[in-house]
């Protein structure tokens, strides 16, 4: 198993940056593979798949004090297991301006071809420039 981290700084709060990564709600405005996303009374995301129209499942367990997130993801509800992890780190421990840190890291199984795997790793760092932009200007594509 092998993994990549996508980086960016965010021109926002250490706080404002883990608060939007760790809301469920939030997932249909920047992950491809939770388009059109349901969220059950328990926090679980239903999700489609932008791709291919596949059913994904989401389970965000936020950690406010590390400010880590794990995403439990899968393709049923009892089959998800934590294979990518959020880490918000704040604009003061890099000291130039630029803003919060954040990096997602993902895991690669067993199942993924190196094709499925390149595109993993194009679309992690598309999603977290639609992030960046989503803080930084405010921009919605769901309400546009």
């Amino acid at each position: 198993m092998s993994c990549n981290t996508a980086f960016i700084r965010v021109r926002r709060s250490v706080d404002d940056v883990f608060a939007f990564m760790a809301d469920p709600a939030n997932m249909s405005l920047w992950s491809f593979g939770t388009w059109r996303t349901e969220i059950d009374a328990s926090g679980l995301v239903r999700g489609t798949s932008i791709k291919d129209g596949a059913v994904n499942y989401v389970r965000i367990e936020a950690h406010p004090e590390q400010r880590l997130i794990d995403y439990h993801v899968g393709a049923a509800p009892d089959s998800l297991s934590p294979r990518i992890f959020g880490r918000v780190t704040a604009e003061d421990v890099f000291g130039d301006g630029l803003g919060a840190g954040l990096a997602l890291t993902v895991l690669r199984t067993a199942e993924m071809d190196d094709a499925r795997w390149d595109i993993l790793i194009a679309t992690h760092r598309v999603e977290l420039d639609i992030v960046k932009s989503a803080l930084e200007t405010g921009h919605d594509h769901r309400t546009a």
